[in-house]
């Protein structure tokens, strides 16, 4: 997935003010390139706090924005999506009352106030962003934009899952303490690139955290699919593929059951790997499948294998099915540190490498 995150603040880096109205910072032409933006992604995110407090829609009003989103094979809207720690949303707000397509809420606790409005999605307390994006990407999510304030930004900022960070300053615009609300500064790490431009009176700095890699992974993924095929149908088992790239560029390829009838794919793929003495931490796997969490054929599973070797990467295409145990590699390993990134686009054809699977469940 990748994520993008956008907010205005004053000069002096406020967000909002202390007094109980919403406060508008962006000119009209910045509120156009955010409604811009906006139709870019898949799904638009913001905190309870916002909710209450600016009662937002988040809806796409542009006839012609959602038809360039038809074409792009996007859905015609937005998935709206907010998250609470309280449970205190009203099931009467803007974002549950108006518009069609798909809602979400991330919540500790039940709601069933909301049960016809929105998808309640439980979650382990404290709601993290790990949950978030692993959650959104196994219900078709792709790309994600952010609003909100501070706790919202820092989540996903704090875990390193923001790709791109886009800062609309008002020059014109300054609190000070005393009639100041929430304050937010955001500080790039280094080696971010820094693209400044101006709409309106509005001074904008877009910063990109992370490189869109795209159509190497992809490609290395077709790699993986490919070596998936050369493993035999087991009812046991998914069949599956998994290349290494070690810190030095080089690669490994394994397929499930390749030497031995409990070896997953990933492990035979770090076999050659360490036997060729090759340096691991740092490095990328990549795996037709989700990394497995949780197995009874060996001591150890793929996703604490990948930990123990210290990749920083992991590309798959297709989240574990719940054929056999409920996975959680992605989230593990995104709860780890491990930078995590799904191609959904090749799913079908892991998922159609293990029909036998599902034919026989059927």
């Amino acid at each position: 997935m990748r994520i993008t995150l956008s907010y205005a603040t004053t000069s002096d880096h406020y967000l909002d003010d202390s007094t109980s109205r919403r406060l508008v910072l962006s000119t009209p032409e910045d509120w156009a390139e955010v409604h811009r933006l906006r139709a870019l992604h898949d799904a638009i995110l913001v905190g309870a706090e916002t909710v209450r407090r600016d009662d937002p829609s988040l809806r796409l009003r542009d006839p012609e924005a959602r038809a360039r989103r038809l074409a792009a094979g996007l859905r015609p809207e937005l998935v709206r999506v907010t998250l609470t720690a309280s449970g205190d949303l009203s099931p009467e707000a803007r974002l549950f009352t108006t518009g069609t397509g798909e809602r979400y809420v991330f919540s500790t606790r039940a709601l069933p106030a909301l049960a016809e409005r929105a998808e309640v999605i439980l979650c382990e307390e404290p709601i993290t962003a790990a949950q978030v994006v692993t959650e959104l990407e196994k219900r078709g999510i792709r790309s994600l934009f952010v609003e909100g304030g501070p706790r919202t930004l820092r989540l996903f900022l704090d875990e390193e899952l923001a790709d791109r960070v886009r800062v609309a300053v008002n020059p014109a615009r300054t609190l000070g303490t005393e009639l100041g609300g929430a304050r937010f500064r955001f500080v790039p790490p280094a080696g971010a690139l820094r693209r400044d431009e101006c709409f309106g009176t509005m001074e904008v700095t877009t910063w990109e955290l992370h490189p869109d890699r795209s159509a190497e992974e992809l490609q290395l993924l077709r790699e993986a699919v490919e070596a998936s095929r050369r493993c035999p149908p087991s009812p046991t088992s998914y069949r599956v593929g998994a290349v290494v790239v070690a810190a030095d560029g080089s690669r490994y390829t394994g397929y499930t059951h390749e030497t031995s009838p409990t070896h997953h794919a990933e492990q035979e793929a770090i076999r050659k790997a360490t036997a060729a003495g090759a340096e691991l931490r740092g490095g990328t796997i990549c795996s037709s499948m989700e990394p497995c969490s949780r197995r009874a054929s060996e001591p150890e599973s793929c996703t604490e294998l990948i930990l123990r070797h210290g990749f920083g990467r992991v590309i798959f295409a297709c989240y574990e099915p719940d054929c056999f145990v409920r996975c959680e590699g992605a989230l593990r390993l995104r709860r780890a540190g491990v930078e995590v990134r799904v191609y959904p686009e090749l799913a079908e054809e892991v998922l159609a490498v293990n029909g036998h699977l599902f034919a026989q469940k059927g």
